[in-house]
């Protein structure tokens, strides 16, 4: 009887926590087929007559949502190859070699972590509009990657630490030098760290709202920027609107969410177990 009710306490807990994660995606999701004076009825109708007009409206008054929803897939994707890049390489660094400089700059890359990101703007923002990157993709990529790289490194260099030396060996043995061991032994193995990090840089960097408010003027506006303009529009919000841009902003980190989440689970998981 004892083991029954704390397996139907866990079924339970699984099902408060799925209700308790779900719950806003649904209300976003169900509330942008719905004409704005349905959106805050009260109790709200299990059934409705869905509408696409929220859509057609979102399309007729910001047609720049969907521009600048191609500003943020381009950001997205460059400032995820450059992180896990950048963290691949530094990870092999920090689980293959062993000195004092690369243990203090390791605290380094934890402590540089742990800062707010507005404490690391200020001090950028003379600099960037020096460099003439305001308003730029580029600015963007470099923040959003340099932001990851320090945990996408730990992460990478955990996954790396379960490659035995041995295959390094072996591979040293038979002719091959530091960039083929790397390239054809170790990036291959280490896959799945590689896709965890993506999936950590590119959700961020599609979220991401702070650095973009702050160096993004017009140009490089991305998509989460549009989403602050339909809250604050002098005519007053349009909900059915915001929430049909929010689901056209969540659906497609959402579809790459649910397809690599053993990836993620992976990444969260790394290093929790020694083996």
């Amino acid at each position: 009887m004892a083991r029954l009710l704390g397996k139907i306490a866990k079924a339970l807990a699984i099902v408060a926590i799925v209700l308790w994660s779900a719950f806003p995606v649904a209300y976003v999701l169900l509330n942008s087929f719905k004409l704005q004076r349905d959106i805050f009825e009260f109790p709200p109708p299990l059934l409705f007559k869905p509408t696409l007009t929220n859509y057609a409206d979102l399309a007729r008054t910001y047609p720049q949502f969907f521009t600048f929803m191609g500003n943020s897939l381009v950001i997205s994707v460059c400032a995820t190859l450059v992180s896990v890049g950048a963290a691949a390489l530094a990870g092999y660094v920090y689980s293959r070699y062993r000195s004092r400089t690369l243990a203090t700059s390791a605290f380094y890359l934890v402590a540089v972590r742990l800062l707010p990101p507005l404490v690391v703007t200020i001090p950028l923002f003379p600099w960037v509009n020096y460099f003439g990157l305001t308003d730029t993709r580029t600015i963007l990529v470099v923040l959003y990657a340099a932001f990851w790289v320090p945990m996408n490194t730990l992460v990478m260099k955990e996954f790396i630490d379960r490659i035995p030396r041995a295959l390094d060996e072996a591979a040293v043995i038979d002719g091959a030098g530091e960039a083929s061991l790397f390239g054809r032994i170790i990036l291959p193995l280490a896959a799945q760290g590689m896709v965890a990090c993506a999936v950590f840089v590119f959700v961020f960097s599609w979220n991401e709202y702070l650095y973009a408010f702050i160096f993004a003027v017009e140009n490089a506006k991305t998509t989460p920027l549009i989403l602050s303009e339909i809250m604050d529009s002098v005519t007053g919000t349009n909900y059915g609107v915001l929430f049909a841009a929010a689901t056209v902003q969540m659906l497609p980190i959402l579809a790459i969410v649910l397809l690599l989440q053993r990836f993620l689970i992976a990444g969260l998981t790394a290093g929790a177990v020694k083996e």
